[in-house]
This record gives C-alpha cells, structure tokens and sequence, in this order.
C-alpha cells in the first residue's frame, strides 16, 4: 500500500473502533523553532509520522462540573482506555508492514504520573502540539486543544512510527479565534493558572487536582469553553 492507501486504512480501523477523530502529522513539525516541548528524534532518530487520534468527552458529564467531578474523572479514564486499546492495534497492524510504532502517553494525563518530566510536568512531547500541526484544531489560552467540532471536549493520543504517510497540514492560526475577548476559563480557574498571556501554571493545576481534589479531575476551564468553539 502506498502512503494514501494505509492513511485511509488506518483511519478505517480507528473509526472502527470508536474513534472520532483522525489526523497524521508529519514528525519534523516538532522541529519547528516556535515549539518548545520535547522532541520525539531526542530518542527515536527515524521517526517519519505521528498518527493523532482523539475521543470526545460526552457534553452529560462536563456541563454539571463542578458537580460530579467522579463521574468526569471516571468519563475521563474510560476515554484513555479507549484510546489505548485502539492506538495498540493500529500501532500492531502498523510493525505487520514491517515498520515498528511507538504509542504516546495521553495528552492530558502526565499530571501525576511517573512518565512525566516532575521537574516540568512535560510528557515526553505535545499530542497537542502534533494535533495543531495536522490541522485537528489549535490551541485556547486555556492550553487545551480546541477543534472546530467539539471544542476542548477531546481526549488524545498519538502513535509514533517511522512509516512515511500521506500528512494533514496546519490550516489555522496558533490560538483559536473563539478566545478573543472571551476569558472565562480565566475566570473560573479556582486557582488562577490560566493568564491572559496565555501562560499556565501547571503545577498550581496538579496541587489542585491531586491535593484538595484528592485525584478527581476539575474540567472548569474545559467547560466554560464550549463544543464547536474552534475555527472553521
């Protein structure tokens, strides 16, 4: 199969198993100078490609937050699971060509974890970042992913592999139009992370959600901004 033949065969599979979004990146978008994470060639030299795939969070369990913030954290694992089981069958349908894949921790989920950079609270590279540059959305001065169909309301992960693809391009500016003069994610944050310079405190976030949370996700700023609030 050629470069288009597998794209379209790996999305088939992705959607297949519950998937709602799909796009693939070009693995040189993390060399790009306005990046600042880490960089996947710092320890896989022949990376080529880096296959996106996203959940979405039902709109039942984060509209009621800050009431049951269980039933979210709870939504929110479920969504992992899901990527996980899906992300590992097209990463093993993917070594069968006879290339070899690498699956990525899920965005959203370093906090806490021992894969996580605990000086930074940096996983080993942005899915967001990956995402922006495969046009799936781009970034709210919340930090969160906002895809033009349903907002911040995602879950991701990503598939690292040195299979040369066919690439989704970037068709959007840095920062979603939808902020604006909006800045209610700002304002909700109970313990004001979130600046308008769109700089983010993580580790007032993690203490939040780890300490007076003890482990339950918060999911104001993500609800506060809407599905479908990302550019067309």
């Amino acid at each position: 199969m050629n470069g288009k033949e597998t794209y379209d065969k790996l999305k088939e599979m992705a959607f297949g198993e519950g998937i709602d979004l799909f796009r693939i990146a070009d693995a040189d978008c993390f060399l790009d100078s306005e990046y600042e994470g880490n960089r996947p060639q710092d320890f896989l030299e022949d990376v080529r490609s880096v296959i996106i795939i996203g959940s979405v969070v039902p709109n039942g369990v984060v509209d009621p937050l800050p009431k049951g913030r269980s039933q979210y954290t709870n939504t929110l694992m479920a969504a992992t699971a899901l990527l996980r089981v899906a992300s590992f069958k097209l990463a093993r349908f993917i070594e069968r060509t006879g290339h070899w894949a690498s699956i990525v921790p899920n965005e959203g989920s370093e906090f806490g974890y021992w894969y996580a950079d605990k000086d930074t609270l940096r996983a080993d590279l942005s899915v967001k970042w990956a995402a922006y540059c495969a046009g799936m959305g781009n970034y709210g001065i919340n930090q969160l992913l906002i895809t033009p169909e349903y907002g911040p309301r995602v879950r991701l992960t990503a598939i690292l592999t040195d299979m040369v693809l066919d690439y989704d391009g970037k068709s959007m500016p840095l920062i979603s139009d939808a902020c604006g003069d909006c800045r209610r994610c700002i304002q909700v944050c109970p313990v004001q992370a979130i600046h308008e310079d769109g700089t983010f405190e993580r580790f007032k976030c993690k203490e939040y959600m780890f300490s007076e949370l003890g482990g339950l996700r918060c999911g104001l700023c993500l609800k506060v901004c809407p599905p479908g609030s990302g550019n067309p």
